[in-house]
Order: C-alpha cells, then sequence, then structure tokens
C-alpha cells in the first residue's frame, strides 16, 4: 500500500521571507555587489551609515549595532552598568533569547507577570515583582505592541531603577508619536529575519540617546578595545557586517510601508473576529502597534490550529512555554501558577498569518477558515 502524499506548502504561510528580496531586489542586490566589490566587510561605511539612518529614525541620539539581538541585550545592559548583584526585571511570557541576554550579561534575572489585556509588563505588575536587588526593568514590546512605557518610566523615576526597552519585535511602533526604542535609557533591537526590520541573517543593534553609554557600548562589541590592539575593558566579539548593514539600509527605506501593510490586515482581521468568541488583544490609548504578529487567544487553541491548518493556513504559537517553566532556568526556583497570566497566555495564544507580502485573498482565506472552525462548533 503506498503512503499517503504529504501535503504541499501552506495556502498561507507564516511568513515570505523572499517576497521582499524579490520585490527590491535591484536595489538590494546593488547594494550587496557594491560591498562586495569594496574589500569592506566588518565595520564600514555601510555600518556607519545604517547606524546613522537607523538612529534618526528612533529619533535617539546613536546606534551601535551588534551580531544579533541576544547580544544585543546583554551589550545594553552590560553598557548600562549591569553587574552580578543586579537584578534585571523580565515579563514571564516573553521568548527564551530575552532572558538568555540577561543571562549572557551577567546580571541577575527577576520574571514579572503581565497586564492580561495586552500581554506586555505594565508598572502594576512590575511594582509586584521588585526587590532590593531590582536596578533594571526590560519590558519587551511583545508582538509589536507598546508596552507601558509611561507607567515604568515613572516607577523607575520613583523608586530608582535603569528602564530599558527589547524593541525585537516593535520596529516602527510608537506611542503618542514617539517611536520605541526612545523612551529608555536604551534599547536593544534584533534584524533577525522575520522581524518587520529584517537581515538576510543576524544581526542586532542598541539605540540611546546616553552619549556615554554609546561609547561604552561600541567598544564592548569588539573586545573592549578603544582602538586597535587597546582593550580598555573587557568586550566581546559581536559585529553586524557590511553586508547586512547594506541590506537592512535598502529595507530601513520600505519599512514604514510594510507596516501600514501589516495594520491594514489587522484591521480587516480585527473587524473579522470582534465578534467571534476569540480573545483579541488590547492596544494601549496613543499607541501605534507595528503588529509583528497577530495573535488571538482560545481555549481549544490546539483545535483551531489544527482546523486552520487542514484549510492551508499556516500559524505559529508564540510562546508555548513560559521562562519560569523552562527546565534551563529551574535555578530560579518558580513553581506553576507563580505567574498566572502567562501561563494561561501560553495555553491559549495563537498567531495568525500577518505579513506585508500577504495578498488580500489569502486574508481572505485565513478569515473565512477561523470563522468556519466557530460555525462547525457544536
Amino acid at each position: 500500500m503506498s503512503a499517503a502524499p504529504s501535503p504541499g506548502p501552506p495556502r498561507v504561510p507564516m511568513a515570505a521571507l523572499d517576497a521582499e528580496y524579490r520585490a527590491r531586489r535591484s536595489a538590494i542586490e546593488a547594494a550587496a555587489l557594491a560591498v562586495l566589490a569594496s574589500g569592506r566587510y566588518i565595520l564600514g561605511p555601510e555600518v556607519e551609515a545604517f547606524e546613522q539612518e537607523l538612529a534618526r529614525y528612533l529619533g535617539v541620539g546613536s546606534v551601535v549595532s551588534c551580531g544579533n539581538g541576544t547580544d544585543a541585550i546583554a551589550l545594553m545592559l552590560n553598557a548600562a552598568g549591569a553587574g552580578p548583584e543586579d537584578e534585571v526585571l523580565v515579563p514571564a511570557n516573553v521568548c527564551v533569547p530575552v532572558l538568555a541576554g540577561v543571562r549572557l550579561s551577567g546580571a541577575r534575572a527577576r520574571l514579572a507577570d503581565v497586564d492580561e489585556a495586552t500581554l506586555t509588563l505594565d508598572a502594576a505588575s512590575a511594582g509586584k515583582a521588585l526587590t532590593g536587588r531590582t536596578r533594571f526593568l526590560l519590558p519587551v514590546h511583545l508582538y509589536g505592541g507598546v508596552a507601558d512605557c509611561e507607567g515604568l518610566a515613572r516607577l523607575a523615576a520613583d523608586r530608582g531603577l535603569v528602564l530599558l526597552e527589547d524593541c525585537a519585535q516593535s520596529h516602527g511602533a510608537a506611542l503618542a508619536g514617539k517611536k520605541t526604542g526612545s523612551f529608555g535609557r536604551a534599547a536593544s533591537f534584533s534584524f533577525y529575519p522575520t522581524k518587520n526590520l529584517g537581515a538576510f541573517g543576524d544581526g542586532g543593534a542598541v539605540a540611546t540617546s546616553d552619549a556615554a553609554l554609546s561609547e561604552r557600548a561600541r567598544h564592548l562589541r569588539q573586545y573592549g578595545w578603544s582602538r586597535r590592539d587597546h582593550a580598555d575593558m573587557e568586550g566581546r566579539n559581536s559585529r553586524l557586517d557590511e553586508l547586512q548593514a547594506a541590506i537592512l539600509r535598502v529595507k530601513l527605506r520600505s519599512l514604514e510601508e510594510g507596516n501600514a501593510r501589516r495594520r491594514a490586515i489587522a484591521a480587516r482581521y480585527d473587524e473579522a473576529f470582534g465578534r467571534l468568541p476569540l480573545t483579541l488583544l488590547a492596544g494601549r490609548r496613543e499607541a501605534l502597534a507595528a503588529r509583528h504578529l497577530y495573535v488571538v487567544r482560545h481555549p481549544r487553541r490546539d483545535d483551531l490550529r489544527r482546523h486552520l491548518a487542514e484549510r492551508g493556513v499556516e500559524t505559529g504559537i508564540h510562546y508555548p512555554l513560559p521562562l519560569h517553566l523552562q527546565p534551563a532556568y529551574a535555578f530560579l526556583s518558580h513553581r506553576p501558577g507563580d505567574f498566572p497570566v502567562s501561563e494561561r497566555a501560553a495555553r491559549t495564544v495563537l498567531s495568525l498569518p500577518i505579513h506585508p507580502a500577504l495578498t488580500d485573498d489569502q486574508v481572505g482565506v485565513v478569515i473565512a477558515a477561523v470563522k468556519g472552525f466557530f460555525e462547525a462548533a457544536p
């Protein structure tokens, strides 16, 4: 008996990483070929230009690029003075790389639960988790939404803490017209290929208007050198290469266009799903989300996911296991039930396709498939 044929590619994929290359092929290839012909491949003019252009876009004093988003978190913390006795407050419902970056810095991780409506860190949740060792607040602008920047800034000022930001999923998001990445003393970014501003490889950056912090981060990313072969501090090797910087410069020019398309897709989803028994994430007042992911919540998440897969709709779960229940971090001594909002989210969240290459017809397929699940439900 012959084996059943394997399913073909999804009708609606979660990502289409080659689509932007095809749409901007001439500009991307020209930029890449110019780098290859230049003979400058590490920390050259493309990196410098990208850092300046991104800093202007974000409205900050400077950007220091690096090898990846995890390194960006560690570099940011070390440049801000984090030491082995300092606690960094991190939301429990985010991805492992956030906590990995804190650990890489040598600082201590302290977890907090999140706001039920937005699934991002807010001042109330953070305030409950503080200890005498807590020195840094590190909200994550999860899914392209905006964390409670204003409330957390007040908390940081009242308690003498340092507010930092993780903007790996919020390129272009804003609150009251101010871009994420410009609220704290510094912010980390990832340019992993799936991000709203994604490289064709890995990359990261630290954004800040603190000149001293920027200078330290610049030294730390390359062995602690103040000049070649002169290490004034212990550093690491984490550099964005010229090729990725050149590609990111091209893609930065279309970031706003891509985000606008994401918001248009999200608006269709919001309208279509608003009366279904689905929980949609709330946005903060005056926030402009980057819509990196479109996340819904439902107690029968796994059944819904199977239903969508059968109809060719690819989905994701961001994230299936909170940080405090990850085996690698058992040393933090948490138990199930410690962060109930994060645990409920892990059981119920489902990410639907949302990316600039998604066609109107594909959006319609997703909407019809989701509605069909509830129409067929007993």
